[in-house]
Order: C-alpha cells, then structure tokens, then sequence
C-alpha cells in the first residue's frame, strides 16, 4: 500500500495543486502549437509531445498542431532524384518539389503525428490547409539586391505561399467533437495549384485566426538570448524591434519572431519560443510560474 507520507508522493501532490491555477486559467481556450526541428526526430522527445498534447485536451485545454518537416522533404527529393535549387539559401519549390513536399507533409508526418497522439491516449485528425477551404494562400514575394547594380530583383521562389484567409470552422469542428486538429502547412492558391507553407507562418496565421490563447514555436534553442547568453524570458514587439536593430537577434530567429509579432498583433494574446529538444518544455511553460521560454505579448497584462 502507499505511502501518503513519502516526500515523493507529496511532492506530486504539490505539483498538480501548484498548476491548479493555469488549468483553471486556460480551460475552453486554445493553444496552437507549431512542432517541428529535431524534436520531431527523436522517438523520445516525440512521445513526451505526444503525451503534452494529450494531457492538456484532457484538462480542458484546445490544442492546435501545425507542423513542418523540412529535413524530411529534402531527404524524399534525394531518394526520388529530384534535385532541388536553392536562391540565397532558400529552396526553390518547383511542381514536382511541391507534389514530394505535399506527400510528405500531408502523408507520412501528418499521419505518424496522429499515430503519437494515439499511443499517448488522445485522438486526433490529420488534415492539411486544403481541407474544407481552411487555408488559401498567396505566392510569397521575395527580392534581392544585384550587387552590381543594386537594384531590387525579384526572386521566383515557385510553389512556396504564405497565407492569405483562414477559414476556422473545420478546426473547430474538430476540436469541439474532442480531438486534436494535426494540420500540414499545405494549402491552395487562387487558382487551384498547391502551395507549400513555412509552418512557423501557418500557426502563426492560425493562431490570429483563432484568437488563441497562445502560440507556441517549438524551436532547437532555448528561448531568445541576450547578448550574454542569458534567456529573456518577456518581450514587447518594441523589445524584438531594439534588439534586431542592436544585433542581439539575427539570423533564423528573425522570421520566428516576425510570426509571433504578427500573431499577437492580429489577435492572439501571447507567443511563446520554446525549445522542443527539453522533455515536457511545454507544460513547464504553461504550469508554472518560472515557465520555460521567451514570452512575447502586446498587452502587458496577457498571461
């Protein structure tokens, strides 16, 4: 028989009443969460996400999955020899680039998700941004200087599009039959052809679109650092503006950053960039006061 005096006992009692609150904060709203990098991977890191997702529809909490994949995409071109072009690093998406990217996102990621998700006790649906209409989206424009002349040209990226509407209703249709929307950043331009969407973009969109709660970016660092290397664990857009501008953030973090300012601006309360290799980051993020990750909010008084 137990021992209801075992410090270990207490201390899990302790736990679950210390997150009381947030449960209590966050039951009925929505959490969408973009799952990708080095996380998606590794089979361990793959069921304690499985199992956070799990655990937070079962307290109440709607959670919205967006991922990417990739590292997997490039490995399926390798393997069918479709040889993939690159313009200043970023991959050209031809037709048959955006037929193997939708196999992929649409097919094996979504469903192996889905299958997580399963073995952890939930239940889930995968679905792409094709489905009911949900996502239609428009080609991204991109430019670059000629350093000879340093006039702007415009780059033709191909089949790459971010989005343009959100349609909600399929995600909350899903959500409220009690499971967990798994969505692969695929979706449909104004003429019927396929796009292929940054992921980070696609949550970011559809959490604005849900007035969610929070966005989480799942990432492969810990957070936004500082210059020391320390995590900074709350921003303003005017925060990420300064430090962009003093050289503090650059590189891949940028455009992550980009998307959770324009969540938070077009109606989802907070961001969160978080690092997917650290088990269960998640629910330290959400059930505790320290949390685990960068903050980003407009409102001072989002919690």
């Amino acid at each position: 028989m137990p021992n209801p005096h075992d410090p270990a006992m207490l201390a899990k009692a302790e736990t679950l009443v210390d997150a009381l609150p947030y449960m209590q904060r966050y039951a009925g709203r929505t959490f969408v969460v973009k799952y990708g990098g080095h996380a998606m991977g590794d089979p361990e890191l793959a069921h304690d996400f499985a199992e956070d997702i799990v655990l937070l529809k079962a307290v109440g909490i709607n959670p919205v999955v967006v991922h990417g994949g990739g590292p997997q995409i490039g490995a399926m071109l390798k393997k069918v020899g479709v040889e993939s072009q690159f313009i200043d690093g970023l991959r050209v998406t031809d037709k048959a680039t955006a037929q193997v990217a939708e196999m992929v996102l649409s097919g094996a990621i979504n469903k192996e998700i889905v299958g997580w998700i399963a073995r952890a006790g939930g239940r889930a649906m995968g679905i792409s941004g094709k489905d009911g209409q949900m996502v239609t989206a428009r080609k991204v424009q991109r430019t670059k200087k000629d350093p000879d002349s340093l006039i702007e040209q415009v780059i033709d990226l191909g089949f790459v599009g971010e989005p343009e509407t959100i349609d909600t209703t399929v995600i909350e249709s899903i959500s409220a039959s009690g499971m967990i929307p798994v969505i692969a950043p695929i979706a449909y331009g104004p003429d019927g052809e396929t796009y292929n969407v940054n992921a980070d973009t696609m949550a970011g969109a559809i959490a604005a679109a849900l007035g969610a709660s929070r966005l989480f970016l799942l990432t492969d660092v810990h957070g936004v650092l500082d210059k020391q290397g320390e995590l900074l664990t709350d921003l303003r857009p005017a925060d990420i503006k300064r430090l962009q501008e003093d050289g503090t953030i650059s590189g891949g973090m940028i455009p992550k950053l980009e998307t959770c300012v324009h969540a938070v601006e077009a109606g989802c309360e907070a961001a969160v960039v978080l690092d997917g290799r650290v088990s269960h980051a998640m629910l330290l993020e959400i059930f505790t006061q320290e949390g685990a990750g960068t903050l980003i909010r407009q409102d001072p008084s989002a919690i």
